[in-house]
C-alpha cells in the first residue's frame, strides 16, 4: 500500500536558526537589482514563444520573416516578442542592407537553453 504523506512533513517539526551558515549565505547573496534583473530573464523565458525563438536562434543567425515562418506566426508578433528579449540582452542584431539578422547575445543564453532542456528531458 502507498503511504501518502502529510502536508506538513516537508516543514521543519521545530524552530531553529543555524546561525553560523545563515550569516554565510546572508554574506553571498546577491543584491536585490541584480535578483529582480534574474526574476525578469526567467520570467522571459517563461513564454513557449519566445523559447522557440530561442531555440531557433541557438541553432542559427536568423531574421524576422525567417523567424515568423519557422514558428507561423506573423512577423509583427516575431518582432515583438525579439524587442522583448533584446531589452533583457537575451537576443542582439546586426543589419546586412535592409535585413536584421538576430542572434542569441552570447553563450551563456545558449548554456541556460540547453540546462533547462536537459532538466526537463531528463524528467520524462
Amino acid at each position: 500500500m502507498l503511504k501518502v504523506k502529510s502536508r506538513m512533513d516537508d516543514v521543519c517539526e521545530v524552530h531553529f536558526i543555524d546561525e553560523r551558515k545563515a550569516k554565510a549565505v546572508k554574506r553571498l547573496m546577491k543584491p536585490e537589482r541584480t535578483i529582480y534583473n534574474l526574476a525578469e530573464t526567467f520570467a522571459a523565458l517563461g513564454d513557449p514563444t519566445r523559447l522557440k525563438i530561442i531555440f531557433a536562434l541557438f541553432k542559427e543567425e536568423l531574421c524576422v520573416c525567417d523567424i515568423a515562418h519557422l514558428l507561423c506566426i506573423s512577423t509583427s508578433a516575431v518582432s515583438h516578442q525579439l524587442r522583448i528579449l533584446r531589452n533583457l540582452r537575451l537576443v542582439k542584431y546586426h543589419k546586412a542592407g535592409r535585413i536584421a539578422y538576430y542572434s542569441l547575445d552570447d553563450e551563456h543564453i545558449g548554456q541556460i537553453f540547453n540546462e533547462g532542456l536537459k532538466h526537463v528531458e531528463e524528467k520524462r
